[in-house]
């Protein structure tokens, strides 16, 4: 895998201080990278003139006047396939939106571009952001970069590969059950999920409205906190985005020097956990606590309980988000109707793929009139022992540390025929959104393949400075 040219926003706008670089030059090099690595099918669309022509108005701004070149001058950007971008398509990885351009952009797209950031391309994912591993794409799998016969993790697969194959310098991705942060962990980049309501969802392609969040994929922590102070905070257009104001997150506070750390002995000790993560979690914990920090096991009866609560909400939701994907207003709309039920029909079975299918009948099923208290009202009542469990955590510990997923990349094609144990690749993250709370995925080594495995760190709602600041502090440890 290629050492990335630049890890942080800081080493490019230094270079380009100095005289060495330009923001032309860089989206040159990226385009050139994104070229080389076609083969790992990242990229959907590449906007190759239109990056190229904002960088060099960008280039005349800053040898006018430094000050009005933004924050984020030099800060090259792909986005996921559910991201809304102005003029662009907008497709979700699924036929059903085929040829769709949008309106409008995602608030934060537009307080990106605010600050100087360009975008270079809309990258592969999951249809409709449902899988692990990039491959329910109807543009075909993404493949990781450490190894192209592996997959990338998913949903947000061609975000974590857009950064690990440097051809951008982080990407935005969306996180439901853990779609940012396992395949950062799969790719060896750092994954970052905010809080619930921390960063607008509007103009993010709705798959679960109560979980879905927009989440940052870079190569550093200093990068990530940077972009989630300038796309965070409230939003007219966005009932559920908070009205906290935004700290200076790129202003990383000093970490704890002595933090309480809690993990669960349960994870630790599950028997889907793969060797090497648990290795790797000993091998931190033993580091952290030579660092200082207060490291315990304590119990976490329901780990169990979360998959399949997740999976009956979140197909819940789907259910009657995707309803909307009929074939009349715009997408794709069969050409084999014959009236107006047989569009529907036809086009939603030809537009869908097989996963999607699969969740949107799960959801229909669970909410509908004789199973809805046996099995949506139940998984409400499970989402909240797990939430309360998790805050009665933080009331004693700082972080929980987990395992980012329950083993480092597989094969392509090797669990597609298995939606459960695709499922199961979500145990360890799926927490995080159940509960609504920040959670962190940072590099840990590799496994005895070279294949990448990350370490996830989750904190108190709203409590994104110090998780960041903490995990700085962590990617130094030696």
């Amino acid at each position: 895998m290629n050492m990335a040219k630049y890890t942080t926003l800081q080493q490019v706008q230094e270079a380009i201080r100095a005289g060495g670089e330009s923001c032309e030059g860089l989206v040159r090099y990226y385009l050139s990278r994104i070229e080389a690595s076609r083969n790992l099918n990242a990229y959907i669309e590449v906007y190759a003139e239109e990056a190229l022509e904002r960088a060099r108005q960008l280039d005349a701004r800053n040898r006018e006047d430094p000050e009005k070149a933004g924050r984020l001058f030099g800060m090259v950007l792909s986005h996921k396939d559910v991201i809304c971008y102005k003029g662009h398509q907008a497709t979700a990885g699924s036929k059903i939106l085929e040829g769709f351009t949008s309106l409008y952009s995602a608030t934060a797209i537009e307080r990106l571009l605010a600050e100087g950031a360009i975008l270079i391309g809309r990258v592969n994912c999951d249809e409709f952001a449902m899988g692990s591993t990039n491959e329910t794409s109807v543009y075909g799998p993404t493949r990781n970069a450490a190894n192209p016969e592996k997959v990338p993790g998913g949903s947000s697969g061609g975000s974590a590969v857009a950064v690990q194959a440097d051809t951008c310098l982080a990407s935005l991705g969306s996180d439901t059950g853990g779609s940012v942060r396992q395949p950062a962990a799969f790719c060896g980049v750092v994954g970052f999920k905010p809080t619930y309501g921390r960063i607008s969802r509007y103009g993010l392609l709705a798959y679960g409205s109560s979980f879905d969040q927009i989440g940052i994929l870079a190569h550093s922590v200093e990068d990530t906190a940077l972009l989630l102070e300038i796309m965070a905070g409230p939003d007219e257009f966005d009932s559920t985005a908070s009205q906290k104001p935004v700290p200076p997150y790129s202003r990383l506070p000093s970490p704890v020097s002595k933090a309480r750390i809690a993990y669960f002995n349960t994870a630790l000790e599950h028997p889907s956990l793969d060797k090497s993560i648990r290795e790797a979690c000993r091998s931190l914990i033993t580091k952290l606590r030579e660092a200082g920090h207060e490291v315990e096991g304590i119990d976490f009866e329901y780990l169990d309980y979360i998959i399949p609560a997740y999976y009956v909400l979140t197909t819940a939701e789907a259910s009657t988000n995707l309803s909307r994907y009929d074939g009349i207003r715009y997408g794709y709309r069969s050409t084999n109707a014959t009236n107006l039920m047989s569009t529907y029909k036809r086009s939603r079975t030809e537009g869908f793929g097989t996963e999607v299918k699969r969740r949107i009948m799960l959801g229909t099923f669970v909410l509908s009139a004789g199973y809805y208290d046996a099995y949506y009202s139940k998984a409400q009542k499970v989402r909240r022992l797990i939430k309360d469990k998790t805050d009665e955590a933080f009331q004693q510990y700082d972080f929980i540390l987990m395992p980012a997923a329950p083993g480092t990349a597989w094969n392509l094609g090797d669990k597609t025929d298995d939606p459960v144990a695709m499922y199961l690749a979500d145990i360890f993250t799926v927490q995080a959104n159940m509960a609504g709370i920040p959670a962190i995925s940072l590099p840990a080594g590799q496994d005895a393949d070279g294949m990448p495995v990350g370490i996830q760190f989750m904190a108190p709602k709203f409590e994104e400075a110090r998780l960041l600041a903490f995990g700085k502090e962590v990617l130094s440890l030696k």
